[in-house]
């Protein structure tokens, strides 16, 4: 079965690349700071849900790294 991503074109795809990787940069950066807030939030109130949030947003980092990985493959492909 043929990808989704076959059935961009090149430019299509080098503009996807562009706003995925800067979507992944401003989900790193809001991760980061809640991360930190979820530190801060412990030491201050003991365990509570802010402690996990940033557990729950964690995967979706990762399936923008998969995404972009593909992105990557594909735009090779094409080379």
């Amino acid at each position: 079965m043929a990808s989704l991503l076959s059935t961009y074109s090149k430019e299509e795809l080098s503009k996807k690349l562009k706003k995925q990787k800067t979507i992944l940069i401003i989900q790193g950066v809001l991760l980061f700071l809640m991360v930190i807030f979820a530190v801060f939030s412990t030491i201050e109130n003991g365990l509570s849900f802010k402690t996990f949030l940033p557990l729950f947003f964690a995967p979706m980092l990762f399936v923008m790294l998969f995404e972009i990985k593909n992105i990557n493959k594909e735009l090779a492909t094409r080379k």
